[in-house]
């Protein structure tokens, strides 16, 4: 029997500072809409913790307990499974919109989003082909291609850029050819335009990227609302709890825009500090990719890194205004139950890759 070591400790800890910071910062943001809405300043950070740390936790230990070989053995089916789930948003009894999108599904005393756990089911599965010798092209084309059309019929391109920057790290780490990357990353920016041009909401997105201060109380309002946010925080912050942009003026607090409310309260500082336990869990994850043996483990390590650190990342960049506007929440600290579950699902996964030996 193969020889575990212990699970990776700086990445426990990285993690569980990013989890602590994210309920602290969700239990300041929400207050104030949840006793808008629910008449109870805890509700948000109570339904994150109840079906999304909870659970998450759950299918972490799971993630970390399971034999990495049959984690490999189930995740075609694990795929498959996901993409019926997917297809469930389409049909009335199942399908929920919200926001003009249909990414939840509602089962009565849940409502969750299977495009989070999408990215997990994909990159376990992409892990188990491309670690064989019979991949090509076509095929991986193909499956993007299947994945694509689903998440655009939502419609949620955040997530299907995520989704594809996933694949095509996954693909390239394995040694694939040059000029089939570059063919695939101008095929995804090709589509990407026409995505944009198609959509009224997301060509506004791009005018405001080009142009920060075009109509500022109107398309451009929630960037303009953002970087007045992350300016008022200085270098201390204003103090947890202390945030004045949370009052209504600053749309998607507890969610996409939750970056600026914590540099608001926390200051250049804080959101430092959260830049450097993000930074450190995306080195680590890299470093357990490059110390492991096992080919499988080794390219669904780097998918998990690639999806945190894109997702953090693009986050960012779009609250200060150097990427469009997008609606992908920030790894760890959003509020969302499915994301935060899916991401604690991948932490265990990554953590029992840490145990093998080299």
């Amino acid at each position: 029997m193969e020889k575990l070591k212990k699970p990776d400790f700086v990445l426990i800890i990285a993690s569980f500072l990013l989890i602590l910071i994210g309920s602290l910062i969700l239990a300041s943001t929400s207050a104030v809409l949840s006793m808008e809405r629910f008449g109870n300043p805890n509700y948000f950070l109570k339904h994150q913790l109840l079906f999304g740390l909870l659970p998450g936790l759950f299918l972490g230990l799971i993630g970390f307990l399971v034999p990495l070989e049959k984690i490999k053995k189930i995740s075609f089916w694990f795929f498959i499974f996901n993409l019926l789930t997917l297809c469930l948003l389409f049909f009335s009894a199942t399908g929920l919109k919200l926001f003009n999108a249909s990414s939840w599904i509602n089962l009565g005393i849940i409502t969750f989003q299977p495009s989070e756990f999408l990215k997990i089911a994909l990159i376990l599965y992409l892990g188990a082909w491309l670690s064989k010798q019979d991949f090509s092209l076509i095929p991986f084309l193909i499956i993007i291609g299947v994945v694509s059309i689903l998440l655009i019929l939502q419609p949620d391109i955040g997530t299907l850029a995520v989704i594809i920057s996933i694949a095509c790290a996954m693909f390239f780490v394995i040694g694939t050819p040059m000029w089939q990357n570059l063919l695939i990353w101008f095929s995804g920016l090709i589509g990407l335009g026409v995505l944009i041009k198609l959509a009224g909401y997301r060509m506004d997105r791009w005018k405001v990227f080009i142009n920060p201060d075009i109509d500022p109380m109107g398309i451009g309002y929630q960037l303009k609302q953002s970087l007045i946010s992350i300016g008022s925080g200085g270098i201390f912050g204003l103090g947890l709890g202390m945030s004045r942009q949370k009052f209504n003026f600053l749309p998607a607090t507890i969610g996409d825009a939750i970056f600026p409310i914590f540099a608001e309260e926390t200051g250049f500082l804080g959101a430092m500090l959260l830049i450097l336990l993000i930074s450190i869990f995306i080195w680590q994850g890299f470093k357990i990719a490059r110390s492991t043996k096992d080919k499988f483990s080794q390219i669904i390590a780097v998918g998990i890194c690639v999806w945190i650190g894109f997702q953090f990342l693009t986050n960012i960049a779009s609250m200060i205004g150097i990427f469009p506007l997008t609606g992908i929440p920030m790894p760890f600290i959003s509020y969302g139950g499915s994301h935060l579950t899916s991401e604690l699902a991948a932490l265990g996964i990554l953590l029992n890759i840490s145990r093998q030996t080299k």
